[in-house]
C-alpha cells in the first residue's frame, strides 16, 4: 500500500523511467508506435475508442495552430516536470515538425485557441481544451483498499490544502462537526483560522473512514481517482471541472453522493447512508467499475495517441484523423 500511495516513491519511480527514456532512447524508435498499438483491434473496440476520443477532443472543424505553437523541441526541457515527460512520450510518436499549442498545470478556463491541456471547465463550449492524460502519476495510481466498508469509522474524512474560498467555507462549517474529521494541512490564509489546521493523513489512514469528501481545488479534486478505487463512499458537490477521468460523466447517486454547493445537506446525507449501507455499497461498486475503464495501460496509451492524432489532423498537419 505505501509503495503505491506514497507520492515520493511514485515520483522516484516515474522519473527513474522517464529520464533515461529522454536521454537514451532514440525518438526514431517511437515512430510507428500508434500503428503497432492499433493492430488486432476489432470494429467494436475501435468504436468504443472513438466515443472517448470524441469526448476528449470535441473539435470537429479544421483549424490552424497559433503563431506561438511549438514543435517538441520547443517545449521547454529545462523544466522536466511530469507534464513535460507525459507530453513528450506522445509527441515522439509523430513527425518532428508537427506543432502544438498547449498549457501545463491546472487549467480552469476555456482556452482562446485549441490547445492540449490536462483539465477544463465542464461546459458546452469547452472544445478548445483538448484533454490528454497529463501528470498521470499524480492522479492515476492503483490502490487496494484493505478495509471493508462495514469495518470503517462512521465519519467523513478530508485532508487538503485550504485557501480557496469554497474550501474555507466548508471548513468554517464542519471543522468541529461530530460527524467529520476534516482539516487543512497548510498554514491558514488571511481568511482562515489556525484551528482548521490538522495533521496530514496518509491515503491508508483516510481509507479507515466510511465517507471521504472530494472537494475541488484550483481545478479537479486530486483525491477523486483513488476514492473511486476504495471501499469508501465519495461525497462531493457536482464537479465543475474535468480531466481524462471524464468527471463530467459521473452520475450523482450512481457513482457518488451529491452534496449541495453550500454543504448544508452533509449531515443528512451521512445519516441516510449510515442507515442504508446497501445503498452505499452499491454506489461504491459502481464507482469502482467506472475507474476500471482507465486501467488498461495499452488502451490508455492508444487513446492518448489517437487524441493527439485527431488534434494534428484537424490542424492540417497529418493526412487524416
Amino acid at each position: 500500500m505505501a509503495l503505491l500511495t506514497d507520492k515520493r516513491i511514485r515520483r522516484i519511480a516515474y522519473f527513474s523511467a522517464a529520464v533515461p527514456q529522454h536521454y537514451l532512447v532514440p525518438t526514431s524508435l517511437y515512430r510507428g508506435r500508434l500503428d503497432r498499438l492499433l493492430r488486432g483491434l476489432d470494429d467494436e473496440e475501435l468504436a468504443r475508442l472513438g466515443e472517448r476520443i470524441g469526448y476528449y477532443c470535441k473539435l470537429d472543424e479544421p483549424f490552424g495552430v497559433s503563431d506561438g505553437a511549438v514543435t517538441l523541441k520547443g517545449v521547454p526541457s529545462n523544466r522536466q516536470t511530469m507534464y513535460y515527460y507525459d507530453l513528450r512520450a506522445m509527441m515522439r510518436c509523430f513527425p518532428p515538425q508537427v506543432r502544438i499549442d498547449y498549457q501545463f498545470g491546472d487549467v480552469n478556463w476555456v482556452m482562446d485557441h485549441p490547445s492540449l491541456v490536462k483539465s477544463r471547465p465542464i461546459s458546452d463550449d469547452n472544445a478548445n481544451n483538448v484533454l490528454l492524460k497529463l501528470n498521470r502519476i499524480r492522479h492515476f495510481f492503483p490502490l487496494d483498499d484493505p478495509f471493508r466498508y462495514e469495518d470503517k469509522r462512521d465519519l467523513l474524512v478530508w485532508r487538503g490544502a485550504g485557501g480557496q474560498r469554497h474550501r474555507n467555507d466548508f471548513l468554517r462549517k464542519y471543522r468541529h462537526h461530530p460527524m467529520c474529521d476534516v482539516g487543512q494541512v497548510n498554514e491558514p490564509t488571511a481568511d482562515g483560522q489556525p484551528d482548521w489546521v490538522k495533521p496530514k493523513m496518509t491515503v491508508k489512514e483516510q481509507l479507515r473512514y466510511k465517507f471521504i469528501l472530494s472537494i475541488e481545488g484550483n481545478d479537479v479534486a486530486s483525491n477523486l481517482k483513488w476514492i473511486s478505487q476504495s471501499n469508501s463512499l465519495c461525497l462531493m458537490v457536482r464537479p465543475k471541472f474535468e480531466t481524462w477521468f471524464m468527471e463530467g460523466r459521473l452520475v450523482p447517486g450512481t457513482h457518488y453522493v451529491e452534496l449541495r454547493d453550500d454543504y448544508a445537506d452533509l449531515p443528512e446525507k451521512i445519516d441516510h447512508y449510515l442507515a442504508n449501507p446497501d445503498e452505499a455499497k452499491a454506489i461504491i461498486a459502481n464507482f469502482q467499475a467506472y475507474y476500471r475503464i482507465f486501467t488498461d495501460v495499452r488502451r490508455e496509451e492508444l487513446l492518448c495517441l489517437l487524441v493527439m492524432k485527431k488534434f494534428l489532423a484537424l490542424s492540417g498537419q497529418l493526412a487524416s484523423a
